[in-house]
């Protein structure tokens, strides 16, 4: 797969890394290699090119994590098909990366309902972490439908062993849980406490 544009977009980053960001950027993406571009500066390069689904899907195959933070901002959500899209969250092997694929494409994609249900009982870490950031958003959103004593009990009993991919967002749910529903807020600080996680 290639696309006449990819080399112009992989080397603008190439231009632009930093040692000192390099360094931080290496601490949580073992699996992808990093050239230590700002996050402001990715942006920047997103603008310049604008919304270009198929120079995304080109940049996401770069084992590099800076042309796949600018993938994820050149992507259509719409354009994406759900085994493209949960293969895509699958991949995502970055905190960072993770965070905005899930910030700027699952969020917005139409079938995400359905996906935040399959991820969320999914073994994969990339896979519930999207789950349950997906269901953070419907908490605070719109919880009907929602048991979200059920969740309680899930994060209590589920989070203090879960992958650090999936707690980052559990804890999210849990405060969102807290914050957005009176009824639950004792419980969800009392679980928080217990876990070490409000002190």
């Amino acid at each position: 797969m290639s696309h006449p544009q990819f080399q112009t977009a992989i080397a603008r980053p190439e231009a632009l890394g930093n040692d000192k960001v390099k360094a931080r950027y290496i601490k949580e993406s073992a699996e992808l290699q990093c050239l230590g571009v700002k996050m402001g500066s990715i942006r920047t390069l997103a603008k310049e090119f604008g919304a270009n689904h198929e120079l995304a899907l080109v940049l996401w195959e770069s084992p590099v994590l800076e042309a796949r933070l600018l993938a994820v901002l050149l992507m259509k959500p719409d354009k994406l098909g759900l085994k493209q899209l949960d293969a895509l969250v699958r991949s995502a092997t970055a905190m960072q990366l993770a965070d905005w694929l899930n910030a700027y494409i699952v969020k917005k994609h139409p079938a995400k309902e359905k996906l935040r249900q399959v991820w969320m009982i999914d073994a994969d870490p990339w896979a519930a972490r999207a789950g349950w950031s997906l269901t953070a958003e419907r908490v605070e959103k719109d919880a009907t439908a929602l048991d979200l004593a059920a969740l309680l009990d899930r994060i209590e009993s589920e989070m203090p062993t879960a992958a650090p991919e999936r707690q980052w967002t559990m804890n999210f749910c849990l405060a969102a849980i807290g914050i957005n529903h009176p009824e639950f807020r004792q419980r969800a600080v009392d679980i928080g406490e217990a876990l070490g996680i409000y002190r």
